[in-house]
């Protein structure tokens, strides 16, 4: 307990003596200062539920070796954006009014799909879907075994899919 505080501290004193030098660095790498102040909060916050030993000596290699994975993973997350924004423009351009279905459209598809499951595998489906239980959850309040509520959701799921890829595509 103790060497977590003096590892906190430690870090603390980090954070106060050396945030601006930081923040340059991150800044350097062509982000804006909103996106650098992030990424230097998050450097810390990492470091801090680390809950390795750290000392004065290996804080300043962990820190920066943090802030430039963290950059990374921010330049990585944006490419990414960008490349499906690219690929959702090109599927516009390429499909039809006819093929392009609203919210509503798609909820009573779903309805219908639904309505094709028998009983059990509805309640189950429904009370997965619309009240966001886990199978567990729905096992005790059915009094069902685990593994007949994975099996029934599992082929409804599967059903429901198969309809809705028919419907949508048609």
């Amino acid at each position: 307990m103790e060497n977590l505080k003096e590892t906190n501290n430690l870090i603390a004193d980090y954070y106060i003596q050396h945030y601006d030098e930081l923040l340059a660095f991150v800044c350097r790498h062509s982000l804006s200062q909103e996106t650098s102040e992030d990424i230097v909060q998050n450097v810390f916050l990492r470091i801090l539920s680390i809950g390795k030993m750290i000392t004065a000596i290996t804080l300043p290699s962990l820190v920066y070796t943090v802030a430039r994975n963290l950059i990374y993973d921010y330049w990585r997350h944006l490419r990414y954006v960008e490349e499906y924004e690219h690929y959702l423009a090109w599927q516009g351009c390429q499909s039809s009014p006819a093929s392009v279905y609203s919210i509503n459209e798609i909820g009573e598809i779903l309805e219908r799909g639904i309505a094709r499951l028998s009983d059990k595998h509805q309640h189950i489906y429904r009370m997965s879907l619309y009240e966001g239980l886990q199978v567990s959850e729905i096992s005790q309040t059915l009094n069902m075994n685990y593994k007949s509520v994975e099996n029934r959701l599992g082929i409804a799921r599967k059903e429901v899919r198969q309809y809705m890829r028919r419907m949508l595509v048609s």
